[in-house]
């Protein structure tokens, strides 16, 4: 099993496979629905993104709230494709990596492979096994959004999947 180290280099992507195992090291930001509407909003006129999405990562989580002695709550994948009218915008930007469940339409496909891109899958059903592969989260912008807010999380072997690589290969579609 490979371990990445989050940011990453466009190399660094290249060398990973559809349907390999990953553990993911580093710094991850979170993002759902509305905060991509409001990143998107923000590049279309211009605007500075809360964070560099320059080999970054983006997990599709919205983490319940901490329980006593624990850093995050729950923090399960969210299906990926309600992303991905947006998606786009961010990988042309850099960014290198989303994670989350399910499949991605073409025009994500097509980004990853033009851009050196991956998306990685995670288990659905273990936020709570998940969650204990963080170990910090911080809010970095729109609070407001409460758990849809976008977190920084430094995470420690955290497990995925390569569901589609940067070569355009797609578990999803495999026969």
């Amino acid at each position: 099993m490979k371990t990445i180290q989050a940011p990453l280099k466009r190399e660094d992507i290249m060398k990973l496979t559809a349907g390999e195992p990953v553990l993911v090291n580093g710094t991850v930001y979170t993002a759902r629905d509305a905060a991509h509407q409001r990143m998107a909003a923000a590049i279309r006129a211009g605007e500075m993104l809360p964070f560099d999405p320059q080999g970054q990562v983006i997990y599709y989580t919205a983490p319940s709230p901490a329980p006593p002695q624990r850093v995050i709550g729950s923090a399960g994948p969210t299906t990926s494709g309600r992303m991905d009218i947006y998606t786009p915008l961010l990988i042309e930007r850099g960014l290198r990596v989303t994670i989350g469940k399910g499949e991605r339409d073409q025009a994500v496909k097509e980004a990853m492979r033009q851009y050196g891109a991956v998306y990685l899958a995670t288990v659905g059903g273990a936020g709570a096994y998940l969650a204990r592969r963080i170990v910090s989260a911080t809010v970095v912008a729109y609070p407001e959004l409460g758990p849809e807010a976008v977190y920084r999380l430094e995470v420690r072997d955290f497990p995925c999947t390569v569901a589609i690589d940067a070569w355009g290969n797609d578990i999803y579609q495999r026969q």
